[in-house]
């Protein structure tokens, strides 16, 4: 009897079968995790994006330190795929005024 054999008598091909299969689903399920995780650091990005453009388009006017939070708020979410509708809001923060 050959190693081939005895190590097939005691379910070594289904073993690594198996541990192939448990790797993928690992896998895939990080998948998943990694796109809700994403999705949710934009949402939360967008919210804190419109929660600033409200609160310093009613005020007039950013402070210096407000909009170099906003450009990095807006460059994190550009990175993760934003959908477009955050740009004309950026712009629009952009040319408020700083604070005197």
């Amino acid at each position: 009897m050959t190693i081939y054999q005895i190590l097939c008598l005691i379910g070594v091909p289904s073993f690594i079968a198996g541990l192939i299969g448990y790797i993928l689903k690992k896998l895939k399920d990080n998948s998943k995790e990694t796109e809700a995780v994403r999705l949710g650091v934009q949402a939360l990005l967008r919210a804190q994006m419109i929660a600033d453009w409200i609160h310093y388009s009613e005020k007039g006017d950013a402070p210096i330190y407000a909009r170099d939070n906003f450009e990095n708020c807006w460059k994190q979410y550009h990175g993760l795929g934003q959908n477009g509708v955050m740009d004309s809001i950026h712009t629009k923060f952009m040319a408020l005024p700083t604070d005197s």
